[in-house]
């Protein structure tokens, strides 16, 4: 995941003015987001050790410094208001709260988890209504971009993961989150032809198929283990599956096709380029 994440920020990272596109831009969060993820998973940190806590603030302190420069131009600057730049792939500067709240939960920092998280999903309630209302930033995603629609159920799914981290269980909250990711899913699922012009050709794109999966799945998890009923279990086993499938496809492709995942392969170097920001 780490990986992928950082190669798709150097694919960018060759040309300027596209990594500070509408698109580029977003993911300035994914390396910071792999980081944090990694830190949570690693079996020789303990989210008690001081190790924990020096990582995190490494990793934390880039999410919230590009949330005070791309938040702010979000309101703040005529060519940059969300309703002019929002699309799909601007749900990666809320994960990257959440996971950072999740992440501070673990250590037991309940009050900065809350203030990542309220950041968090104060500013994705906004841009899900500005994408829902299909607005002129919304409208120009081009097909080969098309897989970043499943990030819509990546947001709520790492959102109920962070709320539990927080609640310290998987509680109302946390099963509402949860199944509005569900809902999402399911809605994307159930429209194939949106996907169909992206999956003629592979190209690096098709990984924003992954994280989302993933995270649904983990919620799926924690929701059987919270409920513990038969088609909890069901719904929590076919999703990992379907999560590992896409996971192995993936690496598969990538290994079979490895000029894909270079620059001059860069799945938006054929876009008109935004100015940059400022």
């Amino acid at each position: 995941m780490l990986m992928i994440r950082t190669l798709y920020v150097m694919c960018f990272a060759c040309s300027t003015p596209r990594l500070f596109s509408r698109f580029g831009v977003n993911y300035l969060f994914a390396p910071w987001i792999s980081w944090l993820l990694l830190l949570q998973s690693a079996p020789f940190v303990a989210p008690k050790e001081v190790s924990y806590l020096v990582l995190w603030w490494i990793f934390a302190v880039p999410v919230v410094a590009l949330d005070v420069k791309i938040y702010g131009q979000w309101f703040t600057k005529g060519k940059k208001f969300l309703s002019t730049v929002a699309n799909p792939t601007s749900q990666i500067s809320v994960i990257g709260n959440l996971v950072g709240a999740q992440a501070a939960a673990n250590m037991g920092w309940k009050e900065c988890a809350v203030c990542l998280f309220s950041l968090g999903m104060v500013h994705y309630l906004v841009l899900f209504v500005t994408l829902y209302q299909r607005l002129s930033g919304g409208n120009r995603l081009p097909a080969m971009l098309r897989p970043v629609f499943f990030l819509f159920f990546a947001a709520p799914s790492v959102a109920s993961l962070a709320w539990a981290s927080i609640a310290g269980a998987f509680d109302t909250a946390s099963k509402m989150l949860f199944f509005l990711s569900l809902f999402f899913f399911t809605s994307l699922v159930c429209r194939p032809a949106l996907f169909k012009r992206s999956m003629r050709r592979f190209n690096v794109a098709w990984w924003a198929y992954s994280f989302p999966l993933t995270v649904l799945a983990l919620a799926s998890t924690e929701y059987a283990q919270e409920v513990k009923g038969g088609i909890a279990n069901v719904l929590m086993l076919l999703l990992s599956a379907l999560s590992a499938l896409v996971a192995i496809c993936l690496t598969v492709f990538s290994l079979l096709n490895p000029k894909m995942l270079l620059p001059d392969n860069d799945p938006i170097a054929s876009l008109h380029i935004d100015s940059p920001i400022s």
